[in-house]
């Protein structure tokens, strides 16, 4: 079973060199996507040897550094593919787990989620994006009938071939909203797995209007929605028809 592991990087020179020895430990086959770093971040990825790199020349948002990792990973013809950040807000000790349960060959999306278990010294997440979660969350599974706890993880480990069944677009924050309904839609196997929740930096933002709760929120629903209208439902696919969100 050949795994990539990958990591969506911006800005990130105070942690980079510290998380690469960490996930070094763990898995051979390394991605980093730098997205258009202003920092030191583009130099300290060029020292480094024995990894694979995408640099976009600006930032082109998060989702689109996670859409490149997921081409790279069907051009390569990799069998799995897992995504972690570079923050240290996810413990690169958890990988040996993903490895195994993608092992089990039971699944197509093996999702980390931050709420499944307590873990002793978890974080406190800023109470606007617990709740803004815990809104989506609960959309998703409602309208598409699935029974995921944590809709905005990046931990995450993929069957590469399953991914060939997606066509996402959206850069920014609100890609995993898109990859939800997609997901859904194809059919995918989705088992959950328990993952610390660490929040170093609370203050760390999204940067522009989404650093406005609501306004996040309201973008994560317009995504959801226009995603929903992009093709009709299929009765058999568990999605609800019934969906007051996107009325009007």
């Amino acid at each position: 079973m050949r795994t990539l592991l990958a990591i969506p990087i911006f800005n990130e020179e105070k942690h980079l060199r510290a998380v690469l020895a960490r996930v070094r430990e763990y898995v051979h086959e390394i991605l980093v996507v730098d997205d258009g770093s202003t920092d030191g971040t583009a130099a300290l990825i060029e020292a480094e040897r024995g990894i694979f790199k995408v640099r976009h020349p600006q930032n082109r948002g998060y989702g689109q550094s996670l859409i490149d990792a997921f081409t790279f990973a069907q051009d390569a013809r990799y069998d799995w593919l897992i995504t972690m950040d570079c923050d240290e807000q996810h413990e690169p000790a958890h990988i040996p787990e993903f490895i195994a349960a993608a092992g089990e060959d039971d699944a197509d999306l093996i999702s980390g989620s931050r709420y499944l278990a307590q873990w002793e010294g978890n974080g406190r997440p800023p109470p606007d994006r617990r709740r803004i979660n815990r809104r989506v969350t609960n959309l998703l599974n409602s309208v598409l009938g699935l029974k995921i706890t944590d809709a905005f993880c990046g931990f995450n480990a993929y069957r590469v071939d399953a991914l060939r069944r997606l066509r996402l677009t959206v850069p920014g924050y609100a890609m995993p909203v898109q990859f939800w309904v997609q997901a859904a839609r194809a059919g995918f196997r989705i088992r959950e797995l328990p993952v610390q929740l660490i929040y170093n930096d609370p203050n760390r933002h999204f940067g522009g209007l989404l650093d406005d709760p609501d306004a996040r929120l309201q973008h994560y629903l317009d995504v959801f929605c226009a995603e929903l209208a992009r093709e009709p439902v299929v009765a058999t696919s568990g999605i609800s028809t019934v969906n007051p969100v996107c009325s009007g």
